[in-house]
């Protein structure tokens, strides 16, 4: 009797071992968290889906990433803050809310000088890109990769934008930096910065007459519910770049963080053939919803170039001569 206890007080410490090894291989796997303020559905928070399957599969458990989109742990800024202390591994977002931080980024925001998507994805993985990510990673984030945010156009819910004229006064929510704000300084609006999370309650009450984003984002967010009208005017085209906390990234073993660099490749590679075709299908939805479309004439985007010609020489005093004019040349 005594020895079938024994044996089975062996086998009970042996089960109870093997399980407190097991949570300890368990508790060995490192949990990067990731923020963005896209919503679930926007192509860039789909291709963070792919990166966490990628990232966990690849790297044989070592690694777990938590994803938090749709401003789950607080609006665009924050986000920025969170990577930048170390509190969250990265996070993706438009390159607008690092300006302040990294003036060169600016360099991206001249008005009307990318005329396709192909030429922007020519700039930003060029001579150009490299440039800028070395200086980011001066400010302690490492640039992982640049998706597709698109071609920025104007909403609104007084009236019909075909002119100049119309723009003048419009108070208009844009992203905090300073070479959108003078843009349309420079074409007669009231632009005002906002974080994304306050625009639509801004919209509905009044507080703001229009908003300007990709036609995805404005779909995506219901801005449609809000506004009557949109324009294609195209006046930016946008990155979301994805930002890791740089000591973080390089705390990991070499194996691992070349799983994350790779990971992140084919999501930003993925994310970037995916974004073209929402792009058509978000404006179609978006007049399908009642939205008026607008097509800015070739009189009117030449008014609006000319109007704008003096922000290159302000990018130029902000982000360096050198910087600007690489961008030029490139995009001649």
């Amino acid at each position: 009797m005594l020895k079938k206890m024994f044996s089975r007080t062996l086998l009970c410490t042996a089960i109870a071992t093997t399980g407190l090894i097991g949570a300890g291989i368990a508790s060995a796997a490192q949990t990067l968290r990731i923020v963005g303020n896209f919503p679930n559905d926007h192509t860039s928070s789909v291709a963070m889906e792919q990166f966490k399957a990628e990232v966990e599969k690849n790297s044989k458990g070592e690694l777990k990433v938590a994803v938090f989109p749709a401003m789950q742990l607080g609006g665009a800024q924050e986000n920025v803050d969170q990577v930048r202390s170390g509190a969250v591994f990265l996070t993706w977002i438009s390159t607008a809310y690092l300006s302040r931080t990294v003036p060169e980024l600016s360099v991206l925001s001249l008005p009307f000088r990318f005329e396709s998507r192909e030429q922007a994805f020519g700039v930003i993985d060029g001579p150009v890109g490299e440039q800028i990510s070395a200086k980011l990673a001066d400010k302690g984030f490492a640039a992982l990769g640049y998706m597709e945010l698109g071609s920025r156009h104007l909403t609104n819910n007084v009236r019909p934008v075909k002119s100049l004229a119309d723009l003048k006064g419009l108070k208009i929510r844009l992203q905090p930096d300073e070479t959108h704000l003078s843009t349309f300084r420079a074409m007669g609006a009231n632009p005002v910065t906002m974080d994304i999370k306050e625009v639509y309650s801004a919209l509905q009450q009044g507080v703001l007459d229009g908003q300007e984003n990709p036609y995805a984002v404005t779909r995506d967010r219901n801005f449609n519910q809000v506004q009557k009208y949109v324009s294609d005017t195209g006046h930016f085209f946008d990155f979301v770049v994805v930002a890791a906390n740089k000591k973080k990234l390089d705390g990991l073993s070499p194996e691992l963080r070349q799983v994350v660099i790779d990971a992140i490749g084919n999501a930003v590679a993925s994310q970037r053939a995916n974004a073209a075709s929402e792009d058509a299908k978000a404006l179609a939805d978006l007049q399908a919803r009642g939205v008026q479309f607008d097509a800015v004439t070739p009189e009117f985007r030449e008014a609006m170039k000319q109007a704008t010609a003096g922000i290159v020489d302000t990018v130029k005093a902000k982000a360096g001569a050198e910087l600007v004019d690489a961008v030029l040349n490139a995009t001649r």
